[in-house]
Formats: structure tokens, sequence, C-alpha cells
């Protein structure tokens, strides 16, 4: 049987439960239900820090535990599927449950609920946190800390344009794996701002191309295409903000631009990702 090993929990020695008679591993387990504890958590391919890091785990999200070896967790991201090593110390209790999440792209957790407290720590956006009380303009979490309560909303709120979401990106490094303000990669933009939204989208570029959207006929001069459309390559993706321009976190500039389409699309094919393979247009 083939499988997407990104997001198939199976090793030689041990798969999920679920995938029994499926594939073949040593012992079988349902595994451990936690979440994530810490800002976040690069999920790495093998336990190690200088492993490749195919995405980034981000505070209170939920996973399932299948082994943990010396300091390493093998586990199973729930928002998206993806399975790889993380570090045990970013992981924390599966309760309490999360009743709001971050609307921010990013917002300081403060000891107490005054914005002149030094910062202990911080939250990005979609990150799923537990409120247990509000003083003022402030939300306490459950983890600890207080936070800007307008920073939050309910965990069944979502944002009306991904593509603005996406526009509050400008400017952020671009980075492997990542989804957060700090660095984040193409197809993490586009995932991030489409969870934002409330649309659920799978993490790399060649699933995004594969399960969002419908087909949408690519004209010679590229005219023709509107707001939100994701156009993709073998290997990267983008949102169009317009008809001519459009929004992607790209190694070129190492960063999260706006360009015309004509022209990135110019460079693109005579790089290393060849023409356009794609271009999906949802709702």
């Amino acid at each position: 049987m083939s499988f997407d090993r990104r997001i198939t929990p199976v090793r030689a020695d041990l798969a999920d439960e679920r995938l029994r008679g499926q594939v073949e591993a040593e012992r079988f387990t349902t595994g451990t239900v936690k979440r994530i504890a810490t800002t976040f958590s690069a999920l790495h391919r093998h336990p190690s820090r200088e492993a490749p890091v195919d995405t980034q785990a981000i505070f209170g999200e939920g996973v399932t535990v299948y082994d943990e070896h010396e300091g390493w967790a093998w586990v199973q991201l729930h928002d998206d599927g993806y399975v790889g090593y993380l570090p045990s110390e970013a992981l924390g209790e599966a309760g309490p449950e999360p009743t709001h999440k971050v609307r921010a792209i990013r917002t300081f957790v403060y000891p107490g609920p005054n914005l002149k407290l030094p910062y202990q720590s911080y939250l990005t956006l979609n990150s799923k946190v537990a409120v247990t009380e509000t003083e003022g303009d402030y939300a306490r979490l459950a983890a600890g800390g207080w936070v800007f309560a307008a920073h939050l909303s309910g965990l069944g709120a979502f944002e009306t344009d991904y593509v603005t979401v996406a526009e509050r990106f400008l400017h952020t490094p671009y980075l492997w794996g990542g989804k957060t303000s700090l660095g984040i990669d193409c197809s993490g933009l586009a995932q991030t701002a489409l969870t934002a939204a409330g649309i659920k989208a799978p993490r790399d570029s060649d699933m995004q191309e594969r399960e969002l959207g419908t087909p949408v006929a690519a004209k010679p001069d590229l005219s023709g295409l509107q707001r939100g459309d994701l156009v993709f390559w073998k290997g990267h993706v983008g949102l169009m903000m317009d008809e001519t321009n459009f929004i992607h976190a790209t190694g070129h500039s190492m960063t999260v631009m706006i360009e015309p389409l004509a022209v990135a699309e110019e460079r693109i094919r005579l790089g290393s990702y060849g023409p356009i393979s794609a271009i999906k247009r949802l709702g």
C-alpha cells in the first residue's frame, strides 16, 4: 500500500491503530492526546534539530502522541494531519478545551492585565486558548498570563476575506516550514490565511492544488482572474489580490511580497518551478 509519509503515522516499529490491516508495523497504538504548550514548535522529519522541518505546530493545537524517546515525541497534528517529531518540552496536557483563538498576527502574553508589565511570551494567529476570566481590556488564560482581549475571537468567528489576512503578513521573512509572522512559507501563508477565514486547508501546495477549489482556465495573458484565486506551480502557491497582482511568500525576495502575476509568472517559469500548474477558485 502506498501512502503519503507527511500525513500517515507509520514507522517500521509503530503505527496508528487506525491503520491496522492497512500497513505493516511491529505494533499499533491509539496514542495520547496532548496540546502544543509553547508559542510554536518546528515539526521535524526525524528526531533531531538538524533534521528537515516540514511545518510548525502552534500553541493550543491538538496532537496525538504515539511515542516519546530521549526528549522527542512522534506525533500527528490534529489540524492538518502532519506527522513528525517535535521536542517533548513543547507538549502540554490536552485540557482544558480552548474557548477562543488568536485573531491578531501576534499578541503578547503578560503576567497581569497591564500593558506596562514586561511580557512573558507571545502567541500567533490561529493559536487556540482557554479563557478563564476577563478584567478590563484583558483576558486571563488557563495556561497562564493575560492577553489583550480584542486580539481574541470565539472559535466559531472567522475572517471574511482570507486575502486580507494574507496581506497582514506582508514583508514577513520567508521561512521553509513556517506558519507565523516571524517566518512563513508559501503554502503556510495560504493555509494560515484560509484557516483564519474558516476554510480547512491542507499544508503543502501540492495538496492544496489537489483539494481546494475548482479549476480556472488561465488565458494566455493571465487576465480574468479574481481576488482570492489560488495560483499554483509545482511546489509553489500565491493568492490573487485582484486581476493583476498577487501575494506570496517567496524565496526570491525571502519575504512575503506583492507583485504583478505576469512578472512573477515569467520569473518562476524560467526558474526552478516551471509553468503555472493550476489556478483554483474557492466558493
